[in-house]
C-alpha cells in the first residue's frame, strides 16, 4: 500500500530527462524528418497503450482475492478516492518496469528510429500522468481542458464503462 502512493510531479522529474536523452542520442542516428515523424508515432503508440491498459487491464475484474487486492492498489482505490492526490499518476514501482519493458521492445521493432519513437511515447506517458492529475485538480480553461476534465471525470462519476481515454479521447470513438 505505501508504495501505491506518489507525489505528482515525480514522473516529469524521472522520465523528462529520459525523453531529452532519447531524443538528442536518437536525432543524432535518423534523419531529422523520419525522426519526427518517429516521434509523433511514439506519441500516438502511447495514446493506444494508455487506452489498452486502462480499459483492459486497470478494469479487469479478478476473480483471486490475492487479484483483487492487487487489483485494488494498481486502480480500485483510486476509483474509490478520486480526489486522493498521492493516488493519480502511475506510481515508480509500476512506470518504471513498464518504460524498461517499452525500451527493450522498441529496440527490436523500430530499428535505429526506437530512441525518437520511445522519446515520443515517454511524452505521451508523462503527458496522460500530468493531464490526468490536472483533471482531478486543476478547473482547467479552455476548450480543450475542460474537455478533458468532464471527459475524465464522466468515467469517474457516472459511468465507468465509458471513456477510458484520459489524455485525449480518440481511442474511445
Amino acid at each position: 500500500e505505501y508504495f501505491s502512493h506518489i507525489h505528482p510531479v515525480t514522473p516529469v522529474i524521472v522520465f523528462v530527462p529520459v525523453i531529452l536523452a532519447c531524443s538528442y542520442f536518437g536525432f543524432l542516428i535518423t534523419p531529422v524528418a523520419n525522426g519526427i515523424i518517429a516521434f509523433l508515432g511514439g506519441i500516438l503508440l502511447w495514446t493506444l497503450i494508455e487506452y489498452i491498459i486502462h480499459r483492459w487491464v486497470f478494469h479487469y475484474q479478478p476473480k483471486t482475492e490475492t487479484g483483487k487486492k492487487i487489483h485494488f492498489l494498481v486502480h480500485g482505490i483510486h476509483h474509490d478516492y478520486p480526489r486522493d492526490a498521492t493516488r493519480l499518476v502511475m506510481p515508480l514501482l509500476v512506470s518504471i518496469p513498464l518504460a524498461t519493458f517499452f525500451f527493450y521492445l522498441f529496440m527490436m521493432i523500430f530499428g535505429k528510429y526506437y530512441l525518437v519513437t520511445f522519446a515520443g511515447f515517454v511524452l505521451g506517458y508523462v503527458s496522460y500522468d500530468s493531464i490526468h492529475y490536472a483533471t482531478h485538480h486543476i478547473n482547467l480553461k479552455g476548450r480543450f481542458g475542460s474537455f478533458l476534465r468532464s471527459y475524465h471525470l464522466r468515467h469517474h462519476y457516472e459511468d465507468e464503462h465509458t471513456a477510458y481515454g484520459v489524455s485525449n479521447p480518440l481511442w474511445d470513438y
